[in-house]
């Protein structure tokens, strides 16, 4: 069972437990990776290739809520971040989701979808990865003209994990997958709005 530690997102304004092996990527790695923008936090762990990245981005879509409405923006959203390679996205399950330490009326959505990459001859390496499974959860704050998006990405490389165990045709998540679940949950739990007036500045 991983060990989780209340953790500040947004310089406090933002709050939730995360899985104590992730580090905050500007500060484990400075400027290695890449830049992070203003409006995202991103946390990798230390000791695997799973990431969670928090997003705050202008809420898309009309106004009001309801499966369609909001099915629709986490769509929207899901496409952006994987631009023109959503022919290989598969996506698995959506659910309504229900965040423990946000109003009732706020709503939240899940996704559970794979991303398999084209392969490359130019680049061998990149061809490791067998496919990146997204866990992305979208809280919709309407007054706020906000959409929060948590994303887990879980990369399947090959050699690194059991194969045997994953088929999500079968409701077979494997460790890895089983795993990003768990955090989600944990996420779910304990989010919490520490200062509203985060989203007047982004």
């Amino acid at each position: 069972m991983a060990e989780y530690k209340s953790t500040p997102l947004f310089g406090g304004a933002l709050i939730a437990d995360l899985p104590a092996t992730f580090a905050d990527v500007r500060s484990f790695y400075a400027s290695t990776i890449r830049q992070v923008p203003d409006n995202q936090e991103v946390y990798i762990d230390k000791d695997g290739f799973t990431s969670i990245i928090f997003d705050i981005i202008e809420r898309v879509g009309g106004p009001g809520t309801g499966p369609e409405i909001d099915g629709n923006a986490l769509t929207i959203h899901l496409e952006e971040l994987v631009a023109d390679d959503i022919e290989h996205v598969k996506v698995w399950n959506s659910t309504p989701t229900q965040f423990s330490r946000l109003d009732d009326d706020i709503p939240a959505y899940t996704l559970i979808a794979t991303h398999t990459p084209k392969a490359d001859p130019a680049n061998p390496a990149s061809n490791k990865t067998d496919f990146t499974a997204l866990l992305m959860t979208l809280v919709r704050l309407e007054r706020e003209k906000t959409d929060i998006l948590i994303t887990i990405n879980v990369p399947h490389i090959r050699g690194e994990y059991d194969e045997v165990e994953v088929d999500l045709q079968l409701g077979k998540q494997g460790k890895l997958i089983g795993d990003a679940v768990d955090h989600a949950s944990k996420i779910w739990e304990t989010f919490k709005v520490k200062d509203w007036g985060l989203f007047n500045e982004v």
